[in-house]
This record gives structure tokens, sequence and C-alpha cells, in this order.
């Protein structure tokens, strides 16, 4: 796989612009106090690896007062779209053009390192979670959400949404090179890596925790997104792939309906001075490059 951005014409969609902003509404409700809860310095360094358009990057900002938070992505309409709507919180937050397989930063630069709903869209998550930890300070933490499209529960109906879930993921990943269940890998990952302190947490966007137009609007951004793909690169073709959506979609909508997404977070510490370093060596080994 040479392509490390195979999703790029729907990461730059206008959809995914609703998507992010969807997805921070139903999420960091839950999210925040599990950021909370890490051991960090008052005065720290965060960096939000795929930021997008900021919408998390601007929540890790006022979470922490204390905080200078970077954001990279590659996606410059996003970065620009990021800039003018944290404009306010410019003097601590700031956004750059940067991929997350090769960080512009020294080794152990950052206190906390975030990466939210990046992993299972690129190859080599293995890779990415590997450069994390090489700019996360020893004793300081990487927290990362890692989609699992296994994770999507939805009631029966015709098309009957468990078709989809048990197909979709596994062709489009497939194809594109990437792991869209990777929030189930991670944990070995971050062992592999010799991190500590591994858990991995759940985030349940479901018809209680979360707003139904909320959580509705998530499954109309990636209807808009997706079909398309999902049509070329899958044996569902679009109009199927569109039907799906519509019946999962009046699911959540239904006041007698249930469904719920589990988002996993999984999260480590660096070890500490005098532990088995994290470094680039140890990173390359890992991934096999020479």
């Amino acid at each position: 796989m040479t392509d490390l951005n195979p999703q790029a014409k729907q990461m730059a969609d206008e959809s995914m612009v609703r998507n992010l902003a969807a997805q921070a509404s139903a999420i960091w409700p839950q999210e925040a106090p599990l950021l909370k809860r890490y051991a960090l310095p008052a005065a720290l360094r965060i960096l939000d690896a795929g930021c997008g358009t900021g919408e998390a990057a601007s929540r890790l900002a006022e979470l922490f007062p204390g905080a200078d938070v970077l954001g990279v992505d590659i996606i410059d309409a996003h970065l620009a779209l990021a800039r003018s709507r944290y404009e306010r919180l410019a003097a601590r937050l700031r956004f750059q053009h940067q991929s997350v397989y090769e960080l512009q930063a020294e080794d152990h630069t950052f206190d906390l390192t975030v990466c939210r709903h990046v992993i299972h869209a690129i190859p080599h998550p293995d890779r990415v979670i590997a450069e994390l930890a090489r700019v996360t300070r020893r004793g300081g933490y990487l927290h990362i959400i890692a989609e699992d499209y296994g994770m999507l529960h939805f009631q029966r109906g015709t098309p009957d949404p468990a078709d989809f879930w048990h197909v979709a993921p596994a062709r489009f990943g497939a194809a594109t090179g990437t792991d869209l269940f990777v929030g189930r890998h991670a944990y070995g990952i971050l062992v592999r890596l010799g991190l500590v302190e591994i858990k991995v947490d759940y985030v349940v966007v479901d018809t209680l925790r979360v707003p139904r137009q909320t959580f509705a609007a998530i499954l109309e951004a990636w209807r808009d997104g997706y079909a398309d793909v999902i049509g070329e690169m899958t044996p569902i073709n679009r109009e199927s792939a569109l039907e799906y959506f519509e019946q999962m979609i009046a699911n959540v909508r239904d006041p007698f309906g249930y469904a719920a997404w589990m988002v996993p977070i999984v999260s480590a510490r660096i070890p500490s001075a005098g532990s088995e370093p994290v470094d680039k060596h140890a990173r390359d080994a890992h991934i096999g490059v020479v």
C-alpha cells in the first residue's frame, strides 16, 4: 500500500465537516472525563494529530486552560476553517500542515498526544501510533479514538443493517488497505510498543445518551460522503447503500427505536525515564522499516 491517504476525497468532502461536528457533539461529553483522569502538568503541551476542522483541538484548549495545543492535518481547507473558527484561542491553539506519518517534532515533545477518528482511515496504523508515541514525553499519555465498524448495532429491518456492517467494512478496508476494525487491534499495537497503563474505554453513542438528531447527523454525513465509494469498492451498490443508511437513520429517529455505536478509546502512558524508551529505532523495528 503506497497511498497513505486512500480516503482523501471523502475526508475533504463537505460531509466530513458535518460529520466531525456531529461526532464531537456526540462523543465529547463522555470523552472529557477520560482526558481529565490523566496525570498532566498544569502548563502542558498537547498535540491533536489529524485534527480536521479543530473540533477536538478547540475543546482540548478549553478543557485545559494552561495548555498550548497544536493541531496538525494534511487537508488545508480543514486547517483554514479551524483557524477561522477558533481565532479567539489563537494565543494557545495553532494549526499546521503535517503528516501523522512524519511529525515535525522532536522526540518527547508533548505531554498529551491525541488522535481521534484517524487510524481506521489510513494504512499502517501501527506506524502512526509509533510516531505518536515518539513525540510524547516520557510519562506522558496517548489518547486515541480507534473506530471499529463491527461495533455498530441497529434494530433489525428491511434492509437489515446487520448485513451492511457485516460486508461493507471488510470489503472497503481490503480495497483501501485500511483496518476498519482497528479498535480491537489497537491494544496489541500499544503492548508491542512497550507502553504502560494501557486502557480501553468505550464511549456509547446511542439513542439514550446522545440526542437522536445528533446520532442521525453522523449517519447522514456517512451516507452523503461514502455511498458512492461503497458502491464502487464493495458488493453493495450505491442504491443499496443509500437504502441501508436510510433504514439506520429511520431507526435512530424513531422515538421507539434504539441503536448504539460503541466507540473505543485506547490510552497508554509512555514509560518514564529509566524504562525502555520508545524511540525511532524501536518504532522502525516494530513496523519493519530498515
